[in-house]
């Protein structure tokens, strides 16, 4: 046991760094030394990241501005000597939580409707119906699969048959606050309860849109930067 721990801080002693194809090794186990990486600035905005490239606070060399999602912009280095990046900050959308594809009682649905959407007219036409809807005891909702009847308030007294908007055009908070939220079609979608529900029916088109909207935002506010060469967008 002695020997052995003799043995190991002999080793240690005459251990080496050793320069081999342009990376540092020790001697003995020829262990890889890296170079090290910075920590990443943690933002939520894309006026943060702006202000940040544009005041150039860390002296950085000529960076790489990297749209990896509609909610995550990433300011990258060139690669170091290992070949790895420094990711110098990082910009991430907060957003609200928002239920789709699941019903849920219309007051809830009408809340979250109010509290996580632009405003435009598909939403008060959907809000105006979910807030007035009314299930008829013993009857069923007239529905083709596209479009849905429901019973809804027309005055004080009385009821008529309404149709459900289909499908809606909305825009939910899904991307940074600094631009236009996209827009996106949703298959509006009533149950007995009653209860309602949003499906997104544009295949995910919308994160394409947003990515390109980050990118135009970008292009237009680091204009100079991007002029000089120290700034290049990809998305």
């Amino acid at each position: 046991m002695i020997k052995e721990a003799m043995q190991y801080i002999a080793a240690l002693a005459n251990k080496e760094v050793k320069e081999v194809g342009g990376q540092i090794y020790t001697t003995g186990s020829l262990e890889l030394v890296q170079e090290p990486v910075t920590s990443t600035l943690k933002v939520n905005t894309l006026s943060a990241l702006v202000t940040y490239l544009m005041d150039n606070y860390d002296k950085l060399e000529p960076v790489l501005v990297h749209v990896v999602s509609e909610t995550d912009v990433r300011v990258l280095s060139a690669f170091n000597r290992d070949k790895r990046r420094n990711v110098m900050l990082q910009a991430s959308a907060v957003l609200p939580d928002i239920n789709f594809e699941r019903y849920m009682d219309v007051e809830s649905f009408n809340v979250q409707l109010q509290a996580c959407f632009v405003e435009n007219l598909d939403r008060a036409a959907v809000l105006k119906l979910v807030g007035n809807v009314k299930e008829e005891s013993g009857n069923t909702y007239a529905d083709d699969g596209v479009s849905q009847q429901v019973t809804a308030k027309s005055g004080v007294a009385s009821l008529e048959k309404v149709t459900v908007p289909n499908p809606v055009k909305l825009k939910p908070y899904r991307t940074f606050i600094d631009i236009p939220q996209p827009e996106c079609s949703f298959v509006f979608r009533l149950q007995s309860g009653p209860r309602a529900a949003l499906f997104e029916a544009d295949g995910g088109a919308w994160k394409l849109q947003a990515m390109a909207s980050i990118k135009e935002h970008l292009y237009a506010e680091l204009e100079d930067e991007i002029k000089s060469g120290f700034v290049t967008i990809i998305a």
